[in-house]
């Protein structure tokens, strides 16, 4: 696994992964410092890191490069749903668990967000409360703030979809 650094809007990101795919996108406190020459970045992590720097810059909406989270089969199918939220839009908690079939199982669905490895590429910022608020985000409420102030979805969250 090799893990590259490079500085956010948001403070400083990490991209993990390796040849086959990406498993992890965060961010952390750590100084951004550049690789060595001689150190090979796999193909998959330079692809996320041009990618997330496009997406700050507002000229990317979609992510395309392979990603591989590790995480349970259940927490992979609620990582799929999120890739269907659309850019500029938020969902609730619950319309989430709806679309999965089951919204008895919003507090697992939930939590399974709340466990998601790929920040911003798997947008669980884009998952609310049923009444519009910000709940819940490992990066800080201001960055989920921040997130979907930049996609254009914060002032429209009182239009998500409850159903």
């Amino acid at each position: 696994m090799t893990t590259t650094l490079f500085d956010s809007p948001l403070g400083v990101v990490a991209i993990t992964g390796n040849d086959t795919g990406v498993s992890g996108i965060s961010c952390t406190n750590v100084s951004p410092v550049e690789n060595a020459p001689d150190d090979p970045i796999p193909e998959p992590v330079r692809l996320a890191a041009e990618q997330l720097r496009a997406y700050f810059a507002g000229e990317l909406k979609s992510f395309d490069f392979p990603i591989n989270p590790a995480g349970t089969a259940f927490q992979k199918s609620v990582w799929r749903a999120l890739l269907e939220v659309p850019f500029g839009t938020t969902l609730s908690y619950l319309a989430l668990a709806r679309r999965m079939g089951d919204e008895k199982a919003i507090r697992a669905v939930a939590a399974a967000n709340g466990r998601n490895p790929l920040w911003i590429v798997v947008p669980c910022h884009r998952i609310i409360g049923s009444d519009g608020s910000l709940t819940g985000y490992a990066g800080g409420l201001w960055r989920k703030q921040w997130l979907l102030e930049h996609e254009g979805a914060f002032a429209r969250s009182n239009q998500m979809s409850l159903f």
